[in-house]
C-alpha cells in the first residue's frame, strides 16, 4: 500500500498521520511518499518519521521524499490513499496579505482560514494548485483516495468532487472532539462514557443534534441550562458556541473563535462591545503561526537530541479510513461530502459533513433529511459564498469572487459593495505580487 503526503512540511500533523498509518496492522510495510515544496519541512519531516519508523515499527515502512513541482506526479504514482496537508503562501506572505489588507477597509477577522474573506482567498489560492493535483491523480493514480484536511474544507472538498474525477472526503479533527469538549466544559464528565451523539451540517458548522447518554435520555436540557449559566457568569474562550445554544437551541463543532466570524452577529462596525461581551480573540490566527513556528523549532531540536520518537494512534480518521477500505471492516466518520440530498434542506451540490460509513465500498454518506429551519439557515449562509467561491476559481470569473464576497456574512455585515469590490482587487493584485495567483 501507497501513501502520498501532499504538504509533508506540515511536521506534526504528518508525524501524527503516518505514525498513525504504520502502526495500523495491514500497514507496518507501507511506502510513504512525502511532497513539499520547501526543502527545509520536507527534511525535518523525512527525518523525525524515518526515526519514528524505526522507534515503533522497526523500520518495516519505507520512507521516501519528494521535493518540488517538478516530482509531484512522481510522488503521487501509484498511490493507494493521497492525504491533502498544504498551506499555499503559508503565514507569511499569504496570511499576513489575508488580515493586512482587509484591516485597511475596517474588516476584521479571528482565524480567516474557512469562510470570510481570508477562507476565501485562501479557497482561492489553494484550488489553484489543487487543479495541478487532480490532473497528476487522475494519470497517475486514477483509483485513489483524496483525503483532504486544508481548510477551507468545504470549498476545497466541493471542488475536487464537482470538478474533477478524484475520490475526496473532507476530513475535520472538531466532529471526534464536539460532544467530548461540551460535556468536559459543563461539568458533565459522568455522561462521556456510553453516550450517543448526531452531528450534521457543513464543517466547522455542524450541529450536535442529539446528544444521550448510555441509557438514552436526552442531555441536551441539562446542557443548555448550564451553558445559559456559564455565559452568565463571567468570560471563558466558547462563548459564541453557548450563545449558539441559547438562540438557536444547538451546540455546533468548531470553536468559538471560528464562529465569531460565520456570521454577522458578533463583529460589528463599532461594536467593540460584543468583542468584549463575547471574548472574541481578533487576529487570533496570525498569532497562532507566530507561536507554532517558534513552537516547532524548539521541539525539532529536542527531537534530534535523542533521535527516538515514539507515537501512539491518534483520533485521526486517516488510518482508520485507509483501513477500513483495505480490509473491509466498516468504520464510522464524520465525513465531508457532496450533500445530493442527505440533508434534505440545504442545498443539493453543498458539500456537508454527516455521518458516514466506510469499508470497501468507499465512503458512503448517511441520510439525515431535514435540519432544524434555524441551523439550515445558518449553514445556508456559508453554503452559498463557498459555492461562489468555487464558481470564481472554476470559471475564473473576477466577478464571482466579488460574489463570493457579498455573500459572506461577516464581510457583507461589514462593508459595503463597493468597499468589497476594492478589496477583493486589492487582495487579487497581492497575492498575484506574492506569487500565489488565484486563477
Amino acid at each position: 500500500m501507497k501513501l502520498t503526503f501532499m504538504g509533508a512540511g506540515s511536521t506534526v500533523f504528518a508525524r501524527n498521520v503516518v505514525g498513525d498509518t504504520m502502526m495500523a496492522d495491514p500497514f507496518h510495510d507501507v511506502e510513504v511518499a512525502l511532497y513539499d515544496i520547501d526543502a527545509q519541512r520536507l527534511e525535518e519531516s523525512y527525518t523525525i518519521i524515518t526515526a519514528m519508523n524505526d522507534t515503533v515499527n522497526e523500520g518495516r515502512a519505507k520512507i521516501k521524499k519528494y521535493l518540488g513541482v517538478e516530482n509531484r506526479r512522481e510522488a503521487l504514482r501509484g498511490a493507494d490513499f493521497v492525504v491533502n496537508a498544504i498551506q499555499v503562501g503559508l503565514y507569511d506572505p499569504c496570511t499576513i496579505i489575508d488580515f493586512e489588507v482587509p484591516k485597511k477597509y475596517g474588516l476584521r477577522q479571528t482565524i480567516g482560514d474557512t469562510l470570510g474573506i481570508g477562507g476565501i482567498f485562501r479557497g482561492l489560492r489553494t484550488i489553484h494548485v489543487l487543479k495541478g493535483f487532480a490532473e497528476d491523480m487522475e494519470s497517475v493514480c486514477p483509483n485513489a483516495w483524496f483525503l483532504n484536511y486544508t481548510n477551507p474544507m468545504a470549498i476545497l472538498s466541493g471542488f475536487m468532487q464537482r470538478f474533477t474525477k478524484v475520490k475526496t472526503v473532507g476530513l475535520c479533527h472538531s466532529v471526534q472532539v464536539c460532544s467530548h469538549d461540551l460535556l468536559e466544559k459543563l461539568g458533565m464528565e459522568d455522561k462521556l462514557e456510553g453516550r450517543y451523539e448526531k452531528i450534521a451540517g457543513i464543517n466547522h458548522m455542524g450541529w450536535l443534534l442529539e446528544i444521550r447518554d448510555r441509557d438514552g435520555n436526552d442531555l441536551y436540557p441539562e446542557i443548555r441550562r448550564r451553558a445559559a449559566e456559564k455565559n452568565a457568569s463571567g468570560k471563558h474562550w466558547d462563548m459564541v458556541r453557548f450563545d449558539y445554544i441559547a438562540k438557536l437551541g444547538y451546540y455546533c463543532t468548531e470553536s468559538s473563535e471560528h464562529n465569531s466570524e460565520y456570521n454577522p452577529f458578533y463583529i460589528k462596525p463599532g461594536r467593540d462591545d460584543l468583542i468584549e461581551k463575547f471574548n472574541i480573540p481578533l487576529d487570533e490566527y496570525p498569532r497562532r503561526c507566530i507561536s507554532q513556528i517558534e513552537g516547532w523549532k524548539a521541539e525539532y531540536e529536542e527531537i534530534l537530541k535523542t533521535g527516538k520518537i515514539e507515537h501512539e494512534r491518534s483520533r485521526e480518521y486517516a488510518s482508520h479510513i485507509m483501513e477500513a477500505i483495505v480490509t473491509g471492516n466498516p468504520y464510522k466518520i464524520g465525513g465531508n461530502v457532496l450533500n445530493r440530498g442527505v440533508i434534505s434542506n440545504l442545498p443539493y451540490d453543498a458539500c456537508v459533513e454527516v455521518p458516514c460509513l466506510v469499508d470497501k465500498n468507499g465512503v458512503t454518506p448517511t441520510y439525515v433529511g431535514d435540519l432544524p429551519l434555524q441551523l439550515a439557515a445558518m449553514n445556508s449562509s456559508n453554503i452559498y459564498a463557498q459555492m461562489l467561491t468555487i464558481e470564481a476559481a472554476v470559471t475564473c470569473d473576477r466577478s464571482k469572487v466579488y460574489q463570493a464576497a457579498m455573500m459572506d456574512p461577516h464581510t457583507g455585515a461589514e462593508l459595503s459593495t463597493d468597499e468589497i469590490v476594492a478589496m477583493c482587487d486589492e487582495l487579487i493584485a497581492a497575492h498575484e505580487g506574492a506569487g500565489y495567483p488565484i486563477f
